[in-house]
């Protein structure tokens, strides 16, 4: 079952990880097996059911701006330059000042989505009404392919999400998120994703699932290479 949903794109790192790649092209535009990867993203969930899509800008805007306009000009896209870097959250937190939703989904810009994530992602989207907060879709280590750190980022119970303890399985984040404006109430103008995250976590508020499908993170020259 198809449904509609707005999504937020990252698009205004820096891409310091991808070292020399990035120097004149921003990591959005990498290619990967042939398509880039912002390409690979839009089309991706426009084929599950985006129909509105955000793609905030930073380094190298002007290259961002030419390659949507010139491939997606007729796709439903607005494009959101940050002067000054907003941060993971703050980007979010400001994307709600140009749509009406109250509830948005949000994708990192170096995940390629592949076709056999596609069933996942409309499960993970299933609930999507029912999401008071934020929900995050986790991906366990053996699932998870490209840039990974030695330590976890998430432990999850039945659905309930927290903090990753040392020792505990390694499970990371999978780039991909359901957001609800209500849980930028009391946040500054910049500030990191996380800051919002571990506040939902002491409440339980935080939500997620896991995908057992492969996710492909091309987070850092080295996973781009060895693709």
């Amino acid at each position: 079952l198809m449904f509609n949903f707005s999504l937020l794109i990252l698009c205004a790192g820096l891409g310091k990880r991808m070292s020399h790649l990035t120097k004149n092209i921003p990591k959005p535009l990498l290619k990967v097996y042939n398509k880039t990867l912002l390409a690979n993203t839009i089309n991706f969930f426009t084929d599950i059911g985006c129909n509105e899509i955000f793609i905030n800008t930073h380094y190298l805007h002007n290259k961002i701006e030419t390659y949507v306009d010139r491939n997606f000009n007729n796709y439903p896209i607005k494009l959101i330059y940050e002067p000054l870097i907003l941060g993971t959250g703050g980007g979010i937190k400001n994307i709600f000042n140009y749509t009406k939703s109250k509830k948005i989904c949000v994708v990192n810009s170096d995940i390629f989505w592949q076709k056999n994530n596609k069933l996942e992602l409309l499960n993970f989207l299933d609930d999507f009404d029912k999401i008071s907060h934020c929900k995050i879709l986790l991906s366990k280590e053996n699932n998870f392919f490209g840039l990974k750190g030695n330590k976890g980022d998430f432990n999850i119970q039945n659905g309930i999400v927290s903090n990753w303890l040392e020792g505990s399985e390694v499970i990371y984040y999978s780039g991909f998120q359901i957001v609800c404006r209500n849980i930028f109430d009391k946040s500054k103008i910049v500030f990191p994703m996380n800051e919002v995250w571990n506040n939902l976590i002491i409440d339980q508020n935080l939500k997620g699932d896991l995908i057992l499908s492969k996710i492909l993170h091309v987070g850092d020259k080295n996973s781009f290479e060895a693709l």
